[in-house]
């Protein structure tokens, strides 16, 4: 969707076709000297109501004051798209952690359908934050698409642990999503394309090559990344190579036109001034979500900020790179001197 579209996974097969300022506490000292030893990578264990699993994380750089948890998209996409991050934080000496969502990659993978909800995703966020030993004194948390959800709904309960919040590429309204959707995505595309598309939907055809087709080479090279498909990224490619079907399609669901799963009725516009740690919105002029609602969300937060990426798509990390990453690193320096 937005948060679907970023993260098909029909849309692989087609391109294979075509923090603290303090000392800390002692330990902490020895999980960083673990993992440095590891090459930064660490299972973290997480308990749920199905029991302990455990998830992937991995450590890259080293500031005592900014580090950034970074929450991937789908669900159940991976960590790996945000390796484009790996040519600017090190040199900005910003500390980040890639992380796999329970379900997704390198995580486990339990079958276990009650676990796909909002707030038992925001308790894995919460354990997995303890075991790194982030807290508000360093701890900034940034999602994009379906972890701009997250990252919200976690600030909604556990801001106290924040330092700042980034939500990239998401709207505060899933309802507000599809009615952009069906107002102003759908009648641009060529209405015999859509015509095709809404029926190969109806019939239930969402793995037909023919609905893959329509959606590559008319929405996905429009909305979702802007480079030809044989030039999008291996990052990208490997990250949607691995979804997790199970739990993207329950949560997400199977349509590409808009959301209809477990996350169709979410809605946290009213709740968005509740938010007092300073917060950046990105957002992005040809993205599958509405710029004008990423941008509400920097204008409803006590301390917002908002960065608009003026060749940019839903993965305005890469198809509006200088622009994504520059606003980014400043956000997270300006915070880190007092100045937002």
């Amino acid at each position: 969707m937005l948060i679907s579209n970023l993260l098909r996974p029909a849309l692989l097969v087609l391109a294979a076709c075509a923090l603290t300022a303090c000392t800390p506490k002692p330990a902490v000292d020895a999980t960083v000297r673990a993992d440095r030893l590891a090459g930064g990578v660490r299972m973290i264990t997480v308990q749920t109501p199905n029991g302990a699993f455990k998830v992937w994380t991995k450590r890259m750089g080293d500031n005592p004051r900014i580090k950034v948890l970074l929450l991937h998209g789908g669900p159940g996409a991976t960590h790996e798209y945000f390796e484009a991050l790996d040519s600017y934080f090190p040199a900005a000496g910003i500390e980040y952690y890639y992380y796999d969502q329970l379900g997704s990659a390198r995580s486990d993978q339990p079958d276990a359908p009650d676990l796909w909800d909002i707030p038992r995703f925001v308790e894995e966020v919460e354990q997995v934050r303890q075991a790194l030993g982030l807290d508000k004194d360093n701890f900034f948390l940034l999602g994009h698409s379906w972890g701009g959800i997250l990252a919200l709904e976690y600030a909604l309960k556990y801001q106290r642990h924040l330092k700042g919040l980034v939500i990239s590429n998401m709207v505060a309204s899933i309802p507000l999503y599809n009615r952009y959707a069906q107002n102003v995505l759908m009648p641009a595309m060529d209405p015999r394309v859509l015509t095709e598309i809404l029926a190969l939907e109806k019939s239930g055809r969402y793995d037909d090559p023919r609905y893959e087709e329509l959606l590559m080479n008319h929405f996905y090279v429009e909305h979702i990344l802007r480079m030809p498909v044989n030039e999008w990224p291996e990052p990208v490619m490997r990250s949607f190579a691995k979804i997790n079907k199970k739990i993207y399609v329950p949560m997400q669901g199977p349509s590409e036109m808009g959301a209809s799963g477990k996350l169709e009725r979410w809605d946290r516009t009213a709740d968005l001034p509740k938010i007092t740690v300073p917060t950046l919105a990105i957002g992005a002029r040809y993205d599958t979500m509405e710029p004008a609602q990423m941008e509400r969300i920097a204008k409803s937060v006590q301390r917002g900020r908002y960065l608009y990426c003026p060749t940019g798509s839903h993965l305005a990390l890469y198809d509006d790179q200088a622009t994504y990453t520059e606003g980014l690193i400043r956000f997270l320096k300006d915070v880190d001197a007092g100045r937002l």
